[in-house]
């Protein structure tokens, strides 16, 4: 809605640009019903780096993911970037 203050990315606490995606912090096939305004970037980074069983027993809340090193280092690098900003995500392909 034109003139409402846009809430920021729930990973990287950055303001959130044109593309937004849902994350579940408690992954749908682990029974989550909640979900979250996060960056592509932010989104795809979360899941190239756990597991849905990992994200659901360890890292459901934003300050146990944001604490875990992996995301440590890729917020302190993403900081300051542009709300928008883009690149493939790199990461060992892995089953879920």
């Amino acid at each position: 809605m034109p003139g409402e203050a846009q809430q920021p990315c729930w990973l990287c606490g950055r303001p959130l640009g044109a593309r937004i995606e849902w994350h579940h912090p408690v992954p749908k096939s682990r029974g989550g019903r909640e979900t979250v305004a996060v960056h592509p970037l932010c989104h795809r980074t979360i899941h190239a780096t756990f597991t849905n069983a990992q994200l659901a027993r360890d890292f459901a809340g934003p300050a146990d993911l944001r604490a875990a090193p992996a995301i440590a280092t890729f917020l302190r690098w993403i900081e300051g970037k542009p709300a928008d900003f883009h690149m493939p995500t790199r990461g060992a392909p892995r089953r879920r």
